[in-house]
């Protein structure tokens, strides 16, 4: 991608936002530094259990959960001072709606955001929900589906009104620039795509553990989208993810510690730092 197009992208950024983010003339590749957090030795499977004594204990939305999430609690500055772009965060609540992902995805989280942390823009969060509470910062309006929030107002809204639990989870390396272009593509095209119905979203879940209805390049134009899909699109634009599954194949779960996720060309996530 060429820098005058990149330049493009960052000026659509800032121009259709307002006065929500400030974009500057160009796009200088300096995403922040951070300390790396190494993977925890030991990660369960989903059905495993942690020792109930154990810190930061999850609490248990099926039978089959009765697992802990291993990190030392930060607390949300300091969370945002570390995060990188492609860092994810882990929300887990206790809605019916929550419950219902969880349940039909047979995962511990129901909700999966990625970070971006571009120039001296405000740490965002690219990420597909139900809500329209907060203004989407790359259409500059409320609507539901994908969307790019200010991480901060995004965080405070699942952990306050949403009444979700939030966790970390950091790359152990930072991004390339040619990635960050993958990113922006990423979100110019998928910005706006709706969330599915519980239905729907149960389908596509399903139909992408069907080995004869998988198809690696599915997602490249989602009717619906949600918000593991969009993460999964995205990590696999940027190289992350291999081409070999389906976005549909992805669940919350799927990013968390627990399961068995591997990424490529040498990128690792490590465990779940627990949030205050």
């Amino acid at each position: 991608m060429g820098a005058s197009v990149r330049r493009r992208l960052v000026g659509a950024f800032g121009g259709r936002s307002g006065a929500l983010v400030q974009a500057p003339p160009d796009l200088v590749r300096c995403v922040r530094a951070a300390a790396a957090l190494a993977p925890d030795d030991h990660h369960p499977g989903r059905r495993d259990a942690c020792k109930a004594s154990q810190a930061d204990q999850l609490p248990p939305s099926h039978p089959t959960y009765d697992t802990a999430m291993p990190g030392t609690p930060i607390d949300i500055d300091a969370a945002i001072d570390l995060t990188r772009t492609g860092d994810l965060w882990l929300f887990r609540g206790q809605s019916a709606v929550d419950r219902a992902i969880r349940v039909t995805t047979n995962s511990p989280v129901n909700h999966v955001g990625m970070a971006v942390v571009l120039d001296d823009m405000p740490p965002l969060m690219w990420h597909a929900e139900l809500g329209r509470s907060l203004p989407d910062l790359w259409a500059g309006k409320h609507h539901r589906g994908v969307q790019l929030h200010d991480l901060r107002a995004a965080y405070t809204l699942w952990t306050t009104r949403y009444q979700q639990r939030g966790w970390l989870r950091q790359l152990n390396m930072q991004v390339t620039g040619e990635m960050e272009d993958a990113l922006l593509r990423t979100i110019a095209r998928l910005d706006g795509t709706p969330f599915p119905s519980t239905a729907r979203l149960a389908g596509r879940w399903l139909s992408g553990r069907l080995p004869w209805r998988h198809d690696p390049h599915a997602g490249e134009a989602l009717e619906t989208a949600y918000c593991a899909e969009v993460v999964a699109i995205t990590y696999k634009a940027m190289g992350l993810l291999p081409s070999r599954r389906s976005p549909s194949w992805y669940d919350p779960g799927k990013f968390w510690s627990g399961d068995t996720l591997r990424l490529d060309l040498d990128y690792q996530l490590g465990g779940e730092i627990t949030i205050r």
